[in-house]
């Protein structure tokens, strides 16, 4: 790349990082409950000139994509995620290279991956516009409703790099995390009523009342929802705490040593959060296309098998829908695993690195950056493979089992909530208020 748009990259407008090698634990949750905050703010500020009538057909995507259909912030994370997803695209292509290793490499990614952002953000908001995704009411221009969709982009752009740098974990997690919480807390305990229904949004209210009705068959629907929602919870604190851990000593330090530890799911909830929000743009400009686009939206959406099953209505090609759904997951979530561990410094030869300036190696070995290499790649290459696989699958059934809010936002939800616990529990233990390390566990 030349200097002149180096310059360009270098010179984007961006957070500007703290001072302090390590924020305290009081720094980073006051700016993370201050996005926080901001972020259900900003959900809460219409569109000004916006025709609401029809934002409803978007509820269930807004949940994967961070967003607030109809608000400000109607793009959400898309555009951030969606530069990612080309980027590791092209990078894993090899039509773009960048050497990850250095300095001027990281920040040369940072600013075309920020660069991609901006022009996703100004892209989409045209896109939503102009097929009538958002349409503009009498006498609005539709140039005002572009404007407010790109402000709203650009400040979740933002928000997101204020929590990588200032926060816990990053702000496209938590946004996720915040979105999917709310919806559960709505469709688990609201006593509101629809107009004609009979009865409430929430499951728990609506199973008493069911029960009370004598209607079974919403009773059972309300109960498999609770249960499903409970089922993923465990599932997922379970497989996040499954590892593989490496044994490797100090060389200097005869018989002392620690494990390094490798997590079975080794790329986390990324994959799943990157294939989730390619399928939810998808199905966005699928619904705007209108009857042209029905026919995808009918296989890239996972039926509601629980549901049809205690309802009496499934048919073959609802399960012909829920596998080929789960294998668009699973490979999405494969192929995107294996690119994000070649893009972040997951591979084999950045963990070597690591494990050698750290000045560990592995016991019966000698001290070779290239052996430490050969013999991560034995557990890096497979965990990155099957933990790709597996992730795909546990969405996918969780979408498939009907529980509250979508099945892949509770798995990626649950997931976030855990790591964040690790990292907390990790670097701030010590400088955290007593009662707050109690709240932990520690």
């Amino acid at each position: 790349m030349g200097s002149a748009f180096d310059k360009i990259l270098f010179n984007l407008p961006e957070v500007e990082h703290p001072k302090e090698k390590k924020l305290s634990f009081k720094h980073k949750l006051k700016w993370t409950l201050i996005i926080l905050v901001l972020f259900f703010v900003l959900g809460l500020v219409p569109l000004f000139g916006a025709d609401a009538s029809v934002m409803q057909q978007f509820e269930y995507l807004s949940v994967i994509l961070g967003a607030q259909f109809g608000s400000i912030i109607s793009l959400g994370i898309g555009p951030i995620v969606t530069a990612s997803i080309v980027l590791q695209l092209l990078n894993g292509a090899g039509i773009v290279k960048f050497n990850l290793t250095t300095e001027t490499g990281k920040k040369r990614f940072q600013g075309v991956q920020k660069l991609l952002s901006i022009f996703f953000i100004i892209l989409e908001a045209w896109i939503y516009v102009a097929v009538g995704g958002l349409r503009a009411t009498n006498g609005v221009s539709p140039i005002l409703i572009i404007f407010q969709l790109i402000l709203g982009g650009f400040l979740i752009m933002m928000m997101d790099e204020v929590i990588s740098k200032w926060g816990f974990g990053n702000g496209i997690s938590l946004f996720i995390a915040a979105n999917v919480s709310q919806s559960i807390f709505i469709r688990a305990l609201s006593f509101i009523k629809p107009a004609g229904s009979t009865f409430a949004v929430g499951a728990i209210p609506a199973l008493f009342q069911a029960l009370a009705s004598n209607a079974p068959t919403e009773a059972g629907l309300k109960f498999a929802s609770l249960i499903a929602t409970v089922a993923v919870f465990l599932v997922v604190v379970f497989v996040q705490a499954m590892k593989v851990e490496i044994p490797l000593s100090y060389g200097r330090v005869r018989g002392y040593g620690i494990r390094w530890p490798l997590k079975f799911l080794y790329t986390s909830n990324i994959p799943v959060i990157l294939i989730a929000a390619l399928m939810a743009n998808i199905q966005l400009f699928a619904r705007m296309a209108g009857n042209q686009g029905t026919g995808i939206l009918s296989w890239l959406q996972a039926p509601a098998l629980v549901s049809m099953i205690i309802k009496g209505n499934v048919a073959a090609i609802n399960f012909a829908q829920a596998i080929v759904y789960l294998l668009i997951l699973v490979c999405g979530a494969v192929m995107f695993s294996m690119f994000w561990v070649q893009t972040s410094g997951l591979d084999a030869r950045s963990q070597a690195k690591n494990i050698m300036n750290s000045g560990l190696q592995m016991p019966g070995f000698r001290r070779d950056e290239r052996v430490l290499e050969r013999v991560l790649a034995r557990y890096i290459k497979p965990l990155t493979v099957m933990g790709g696989i597996s992730v795909g699958i546990l969405a996918g059934l969780a979408d498939i089992s009907g529980a509250l809010s979508s099945g892949t936002g509770i798995l990626l939800t649950v997931m976030i909530i855990y790591q964040l616990y690790e990292q907390i529990a990790k670097q701030h233990m010590m400088d955290m208020n007593p009662m707050m390390r109690k709240f932990m566990g520690k």
